[in-house]
């Protein structure tokens, strides 16, 4: 079985199940499952807890130990498995393997695990963990879904905001859930129940959001130019590679080339995507962008980038910044 973080308070109260494992790359989701978990293990009677860090040279032996003996104190236990790396080697896989074959109603084990690779996600051990257990994903909220998220945390609290005020919020804690969550909380000590105003949140929420290439990518491609300006000036303020940014933009408006090409010349639409290598969410992204750009556009987004390296290179003058953005927005309104 496997759910979202959202959905696991409501699986929670329905009954614990012998296994849970709890993988992502949202910190705060990831800490927040695993809390939930262990607290309703504890309402239910399970009052004794042992910890293991799979890290090298864990002997796993020990897992299989712990859940075979229970203390004289306590007669159902909780075995909090944490496996940093997300990847256990051969023998901790087939150990987690046979771990699942063995499982006990007395012992509930929790393993939580970083986001895990196409590779990890297809092993046998994973299949093992989803056959047996229920897989919690607790990846971090792309930045369209973050309003409602932050609505849903606000509603908690039992405080409102509306459509501007929510974009505002989320515009400022893009890519930083952990610190979203830090700031509903402050706006809950701020104000009191009840709807808030736009001039609140704006006095009361500072600028927490964490800007990286990739978002600056898929800005350019969704075409919204006032979120490409805002993370270009947080990627200057960071002290950014101006050779990473340009290699982030060059790369997505190259692919698009490679798209319109094969198109023009009779190909499929998914055929070319597929030859281009464009795959998961990206894939939408890709796919929508080729069918708004055409392929001047590309020919002189390539000629300005191309004048841009070499800007970079000091072999021309120029402000590099500048010119970067002048490239995004002549591309994101084309």
């Amino acid at each position: 079985m496997t759910l979202s973080s959202e959905d696991l308070p409501r699986h929670l109260s329905s009954g614990l199940k012998p296994l849970y494992v709890v993988h992502g790359d949202a910190l705060l989701l990831v800490l927040e499952a695993a809390d939930s978990i262990r607290a309703a293990a504890r309402a239910a009677g399970y009052g004794e807890r042992e910890t293991f860090i799979a890290e090298q040279h864990f002997k796993w032996g020990e897992l299989r130990n712990s859940a075979q003996s229970l203390s004289l104190f306590a007669s159902r236990k909780v075995i909090d498995l944490r496996i940093p790396s997300g990847k256990p080697g051969v023998e901790g896989g087939q150990a987690l393997q046979d771990y699942c074959t063995r499982l006990s109603e007395d012992v509930l084990t929790l393993i939580t695990l970083p986001k895990l690779d196409k590779t990890a996600l297809k092993s046998q051990w994973f299949g093992a963990l989803e056959r047996y257990g229920v897989v919690i994903t607790a990846d971090d909220i792309p930045r369209s879904a973050l309003p409602n998220w932050l609505a849903g945390r606000l509603k908690r609290q039992e405080q409102t905001a509306d459509k501007t005020t929510l974009d505002f919020l989320a515009d400022r804690c893009e890519g930083n859930l952990l610190a979203a969550f830090q700031e509903i909380q402050k706006l809950s000590l701020l104000f009191p129940a009840g709807p808030l105003s736009f001039e609140q949140v704006k006095d009361a929420v500072m600028d927490v959001a964490r800007y990286d290439i990739f978002k600056l990518a898929e800005a350019l491609l969704t075409g919204n130019a006032a979120r490409f300006v805002r993370i270009l000036d947080g990627l200057r303020a960071e002290g950014t590679a101006t050779v990473l940014v340009l290699w982030a933009i060059s790369e997505e408006i190259r692919t698009l080339g490679k798209v319109l090409q094969a198109t023009q010349r009779g190909d499929h639409l998914d055929n070319a995507l597929r030859d281009a290598r464009v795959w998961g969410p990206r894939r939408g992204l890709i796919e929508s962008t080729a069918r708004r750009v055409k392929l001047p556009h590309i020919e002189r987004a390539m000629q300005h980038a191309a004048r841009l390296d070499k800007t970079i290179k000091g072999l021309r003058q120029g402000d590099v910044w500048d010119e970067l953005l002048q490239l995004g927005l002549r591309f994101a309104k084309a």
